[in-house]
């Protein structure tokens, strides 16, 4: 081929490679206030996960009962490769298929992260120190019957099997038998146990409040105040949201009135299967429930209003991840005192907060919201011997601090007699090898 359309060919080529990315970009900054059903919707994270593929990662986890993909869109720089020591933390929209707010929300959280990484430090700096998931549907099959206008009502609430999702996970304050375990259920607690989410928060419409743990107590169904371990952490980020909204703190929207727009779960009213008390009590997290709209199902003219009264609280909330305690448990090798590896399982506790045990992750990770102040962390793992450690978290950072355990004299015993008992197989082995041969 002759030089110059050689050339011509390549300009050609860079243009329109750059008129794809153009059209691709362009479709993307013009997300609009509408509702996207499941087939825009998957499209507008594919967008973004193409536009930005170095700051995103697009998968699904799985299938609803309808076979409608979970799509969850994973932001920041460690995103696409997990980096040590970087938490994770969620949103989920949409888990009563007709309060749908949450899930247009989270497009335009999306985009918001992304096309302002490069001019907003804030979002920058998190995006960096931080990795950022969002599930837009949890209940794809029950947004698919929902119906604009329909404010109270109850059409399309739970999944294709009839089942409320939110009154479906594990419970410690069952005392009968559970409901039986939904597949949406299933493959977000696989999800949770697979991915350590730190710090979560699922939206849901009909009220206008931060409702935090617990949300029941054993055996009680008479509202009441039912306070966590760490009901100081729960309050003080759920007034990071409720404070940061245009007018959710003033609390007095809808028919509800609540003291600063937020409330605790049991206090409001018992709910026994919600998906915050199983993040505290099995995923080493912390989770709040978010009602963000008097209506469950607006008219979508109304969108953008909600967008921009919950934007700056669902910035805001998130960074609340980088406060209290954080490190690396690392367990004594069973051949060497002086080498320590990674420990998963090891359960993290906080004197005076015993009631909810946290695990270490595959990596030895672990992390605990504090607010300022001096605290004592014990770990403890059956094989290892217990640690107290005496630390301090000073406001606005977190403090970093690594455990070592060492082996206790049962499982030094128990190391010590194998090796023994192989010294002694293999010896007995050669012995009679040895006597085979002269006969």
């Amino acid at each position: 081929m002759p030089p110059v359309k050689c050339i011509h060919l390549l300009v050609q080529m860079v243009l329109f490679g750059a008129l794809v990315l153009f059209v691709a970009v362009s479709h993307v900054s013009a997300l609009d206030f509408s509702y996207h059903d499941e087939y825009r919707l998957g499209r507008v994270l594919r967008n973004l996960s193409t536009v930005y593929p170095n700051m995103t990662r697009l998968y699904s986890i799985g299938k609803s009962v309808r076979g409608r993909e979970l799509w969850v869109l994973a932001i920041g720089k460690y995103a696409v490769k997990p980096a040590l020591l970087v938490p994770n933390v969620k949103y989920i929209a949409n888990m009563h298929g007709n309060e749908v707010v949450g899930r247009e929300l989270l497009l335009h959280l999306a985009d918001h992260y992304l096309s302002t990484y490069q001019s907003n430090e804030t979002i920058r700096t998190f995006l960096d120190t931080t990795t950022v998931h969002l599930l837009p549907s949890m209940n794809p099959d029950g947004f698919s019957k929902s119906q604009v206008n329909d404010c109270e009502g109850i059409t399309g609430r739970n999944n294709a099997y009839d089942y409320d999702l939110n009154r479906n996970f594990p419970d410690k304050n069952y005392r009968g038998r559970q409901p039986a375990l939904q597949q949406e259920t299933s493959l977000v607690m696989q999800w949770i146990n697979a991915t350590h989410f730190l710090l979560s928060a699922n939206l849901h419409g009909g009220a206008m409040v931060v409702n935090y743990p617990f949300d029941a107590s054993l055996g009680e169904h008479r509202p009441r105040y039912v306070p966590s371990p760490d009901d100081d952490v729960y309050r003080h980020i759920s007034l990071i949201y409720s404070r940061s909204h245009a007018n959710m703190f003033e609390g007095k929207s809808c028919a509800d009135t609540f003291p600063d727009g937020i409330t605790n779960g049991a206090s409001w009213y018992p709910v026994l299967g919600g998906m915050q008390d199983y993040m505290y009590q099995y995923g080493s997290g912390y989770e709040v429930l978010v009602e963000l709209s008097c209506c469950k199902y607006p008219n979508a003219s109304e969108l953008k209003k909600f967008w921009l009264h919950n934007r700056d609280a669902l910035v805001n909330f998130l960074l609340a991840a980088h406060m209290g305690v954080k490190g690396l448990i690392l367990g004594q090798a069973s051949d060497s005192k002086l080498s320590f590896q990674p420990l998963e399982g090891a359960v993290v506790v906080v004197k005076g907060r015993e009631g909810i045990q946290f695990s270490s992750t595959s990596q030895g990770e672990y992390y605990k919201l504090l607010l300022p102040g001096d605290y004592v962390l014990v770990v403890s793992h059956p094989e290892y011997r217990t640690e107290s450690t005496s630390f301090t978290v000073q406001d606005g950072q977190v403090t970093r601090l690594d455990v070592r355990l060492f082996l206790n004299a049962t499982s030094v015993s128990d190391n010590s007699s194998a090796a023994v008992t192989q010294t002694w197989l293999h010896c007995g082995s050669l012995l009679i090898i040895s006597v085979l041969w002269r006969l």
